[in-house]
């Protein structure tokens, strides 16, 4: 079988060549601060900045380094099987209009890119939920039921274009894909275009709120602004109680050329382990993109193990010729699945947040996008009521919040209560591990060279204890889904502080 690569990076990344931005040396003066440079701040960002909005955009490291650099890509309302869950939970006028803002986020990216002129592989796909089990066969039956109910336009089929038995298949018609940083990136020149001001490596930490709202940056420094929108992934600034609110899943991805034609189509399994399929194109050949092997962050087995299971799915699928390309994303998903846009909370008019896409970015952060630059101009938007963060239904969400909420605390125990039995001179070159050093848990790692990077594995956010993604090569949080480096600085919030290094001195 062949090798897994060594790096991490997306092959959507190293396919382009990114622009650079500095990090904020003084306090400025703006009309609305967007923080993080994702698809949902870089389309707000745009909007407004269109409409002679001056914006200023925070970045904590580069853009599009976070989950847009790292997704799958494609831009569909087929959100796995949610329709008939969203009719059971929401009721069918709002699972209505879940897919009618999610066809809209498609048709901007599509008028966009016309108006833009945007070259970025934009092909039309249709999008296939397919089962070969008899478990999800039932559900499947419902969500076609659902699509009927909601006039969405597809079939119920009992075969898919790849070589996979299955018992049936749900197609949503004239869905698409595209390259997310090529698209973005030339949304990013028209923000700087229209005068908008972009920086990166530069952490917001806390929001003041007074006559006027002030972002401080971790070095200090002040944006001052009528209205602050955080599209941080997770919420920097948690004024609603976020963390408890929902739940972070790693997922896998493997990049693989084959030697098969393929016959073209976006497709995900209804089944577990998730399988996610589609392609792209990298010099003129066919890249195909194998997703899935979804958990819960910092929690299940070695993390290099879902690499592999993808590997040997790829491998059964195709005849696979190389694997040049693997990454992960962290995702986030709330209470009853619909993502929070909006308001953070009621008593904060001028403070918006954008979160919880579960897996699909592409259209939920263009939502994202479209509603936060009406809210800021004062304009009605039809979808406010389906996303505004301060909803609550009580089915499903007070079950879900009690479920998320006691897992949290059994980790925290267990973590506090493990026993430890390594130290870090057992480890291997390349191999990381919970470890005792001077009698107490710690977390190592031993780089190529036999160099030990050692850190306090007690998350800085609420105090559970972390655990070794073999991976990622990252420190995970089972709790809250805070990411830390091998030297403890953070990766993925809501931790907003490194972990304190430990030196191996056993005197």
């Amino acid at each position: 079988m062949l090798s897994l690569p060594s790096s991490l990076e997306p092959y959507w990344r190293t396919s382009v060549k990114l622009p650079s931005f500095p990090k904020l040396e003084e306090d400025i003066r703006t009309d609305v601060a967007i923080i993080g440079g994702g698809i949902s701040g870089i389309t707000t960002a745009y909007l407004l900045a269109k409409q002679g909005v001056r914006v200023t955009l925070l970045e904590a490291d580069r853009l599009l380094n976070g989950t847009t650099g790292h997704t799958t890509a494609k831009i569909t309302a087929q959100h796995d099987i949610i329709y008939d869950e969203l009719i059971n939970h929401l009721g069918q006028e709002k699972a209505k209009l879940y897919y009618e803002a999610c066809t809209e986020a498609l048709r901007f990216i599509r008028s966009t890119i016309e108006q833009e002129a945007i070259d970025c592989d934009f092909i039309e796909q249709d999008a296939y939920i397919y089962t070969n089990s008899s478990s999800s066969l039932t559900k499947l039956i419902n969500e076609w039921k659902a699509y009927e109910k909601l006039g969405i336009d597809g079939a119920f089929v009992e075969s898919i274009p790849l070589p996979i038995p299955v018992k049936a298949a749900v197609v949503m018609k004239n869905q698409a894909q595209f390259h997310p940083l090529k698209y973005l990136m030339k949304l990013v020149d028209a923000v700087v275009e229209a005068g908008g001001k972009i920086y990166e490596y530069t952490p917001a930490a806390d929001i003041e709120q007074g006559a006027a709202l002030a972002v401080v940056t971790r070095d200090k420094k002040r944006v001052t602004c009528k209205h602050v929108i955080i599209c941080s992934h997770f919420p920097f600034y948690d004024g609603g109680f976020y963390f408890s609110r929902m739940y972070a899943e790693r997922s896998y991805v493997l990049a693989a050329k084959i030697a098969e034609q393929y016959p073209g189509g976006m497709y995900l399994s209804a089944d577990n382990p998730k399988r996610s399929i589609r392609y792209t194109t990298m010099n003129g050949e066919n890249l195909i993109l194998i997703g899935g092997e979804n958990h819960k962050t910092g929690q299940g087995v070695p993390t290099m193990r879902h690499y592999e299971a993808l590997q040997s799915f790829a491998s059964q699928l195709f005849t696979v010729t190389d694997i040049p390309y693997r990454w992960s994303a962290q995702d986030l998903t709330t209470l009853d699945k619909v993502p929070y846009i909006g308001n953070m909370t009621a008593g904060t008019p001028n403070i918006y947040v954008a979160t919880g896409y579960r897996k699909w970015g592409m259209t939920n952060g263009t939502i994202a996008g479209l509603l936060l630059s009406d809210l800021v101009m004062g304009r009605n938007n039809r979808y406010h009521d389906l996303y505004t963060p301060s909803r609550f239904y009580a089915d499903p969400s007070v079950k879900h919040f009690l479920t998320q909420n006691l897992d949290v605390a059994k980790h925290l125990i267990e973590g506090k209560v493990e026993v430890v039995v390594r130290n870090p001179e057992d480890l291997a070159n390349g191999e990381g591990a919970v470890v005792v050093v001077n009698g107490k848990r710690a977390g190592a790692y031993k780089d190529e060279n036999g160099t030990l990077f050692i850190v306090d594995t007690t998350c800085t956010h609420m105090g559970c204890e972390l655990e070794w993604n073999s991976g990622d090569r990252t420190w995970d949080c089972p709790c809250h889904g805070s990411r830390f480096s091998i030297h403890g600085d953070v990766v993925e919030g809501p931790a907003k502080y490194p972990l304190n290094k430990i030196e191996d001195d056993p005197s």
